[in-house]
């Protein structure tokens, strides 16, 4: 005798059941915004999802109802997939899926919970092509504008405790944006600059190349070039045989390293970007003293200002990672404000001693 299900069951039911259409969905709206394998990806996991919506509509048979609504993160997720489709939202995704209740849900079956396990490997690993892809410009990003938001308010806090009058607060602040600004930038050309020196400093002389229909097969000091490089005395000389008997104008001994420096861009362009990401984050406590605030009133609204958007860098870099933004955001606004406050308290000593 076949049991009927309970109110509650129903209802959990019919909530999974949404759930699943609009995981799907999310799936079907980012496949839209991509190509080629990425987007064969997505679309097997939104029929990997309809596989689970078919198995509770199953278990409900005639009490499916009216179509609820998924879960508000699930419609808020569909409507960033729809609107951006970026990596951030396959961030989100990837916690969506390691929030699956499918390991003790009795009315899941094991292979779905294995399913949603599995997804969110499927999900993470789409993520990481994102990441990797801008993980340098984020870096510079999140690093630029956090050094600016962090050591200008540090710089504004301790003159202002020290009893300086506005106007020297206000100097100092814009002179700490443009010193701290030229300063990032410059750090940036420099490091781009050397990293790319000693990239093409590895590269292979294209004119060495000239040389190879003149070696002598049977003692092919090319295969020196290869082990010198990583191979194993055998392949080495495999490869050396190959290059000599392929040979032809344009062969090159090895390959340059063109794509390391193209992952590193160009050292103007991290200069700019580092330069522009440091003031827009160093702008930020100097505000309400550019509306005119003073004493406390300015150095509050700076402190809110500044608490803001490390809060809005921390919860990015949960979103991007995968993990709590609420967690990453504290531990932003945390870090910040200890640094600001060691500087605010040194500022009153120091105006207290002056004085």
């Amino acid at each position: 005798m076949t049991t009927s299900p309970t109110r509650a069951q129903i209802r959990r039911w019919r909530r999974n059941l949404a759930d699943e259409r609009a995981e799907a969905s999310v799936y079907r709206d980012l496949a839209r915004k991509r190509s080629g394998e990425e987007r064969e990806i997505l679309l097997a996991l939104a029929e990997a999802e309809g596989r689970h919506e078919e198995h509770w509509l199953e278990l409900l048979g005639g009490d499916v109802g009216r179509p609820l609504p998924g879960a508000l993160r699930s419609r808020v997720l569909g409507w960033l997939a729809r609107t951006f489709g970026g990596v951030f939202v396959l961030a989100l995704a990837q916690r969506a899926e390691a929030r699956s209740t499918y390991d003790v849900d009795v009315d899941a079956t094991p292979a779905m919970a294995a399913d949603e396990r599995i997804h969110e490997e499927v999900v993470r690993g789409l993520a990481t092509r994102g990441r990797t892809r801008m993980s340098g410009t984020f870096r510079a990003a999140v690093f630029g504008a956090n050094d600016g938001l962090v050591s200008n308010l540090a710089l504004i806090l301790g003159i202002g405790a020290s009893g300086a009058a506005n106007q020297t607060v206000l100097l100092s602040g814009v002179a700490g944006l443009l010193a701290g600004a030229l300063s990032m930038g410059a750090g940036e050309f420099i490091s781009i600059r050397s990293q790319r020196e000693l990239l093409e400093a590895s590269s292979p002389d294209p004119q060495a190349a000239t040389a190879i229909p003149h070696l002598d097969v049977d003692a092919n000091e090319l295969a020196l070039v290869y082990r010198a490089r990583g191979m194993g005395p055998a392949e080495a000389e495999e490869h050396a045989r190959q290059v000599v008997e392929t040979y032809s104008v344009g062969t090159v001994i090895a390959p340059a390293a063109d794509d390391d420096l193209e992952s590193h861009g160009t050292a103007w362009g991290a200069a700019l970007s580092s330069f522009c990401f440091f003031a827009s984050g160093a702008l930020v406590p100097v505000v309400p003293y550019l509306l005119g605030l003073q004493g406390f009133a300015a150095i509050a609204v700076a402190a809110l200002l500044v608490g803001i958007a490390l809060s809005l860098t921390g919860a990015a870099v949960g979103l991007l990672s995968g993990t709590s933004p609420t967690t990453r955001a504290l531990r932003q606004v945390a870090i910040g404000f200890g640094a600001a406050a060691v500087t605010y308290v040194l500022g009153l000593v120091f105006g207290s001693t002056v004085g």
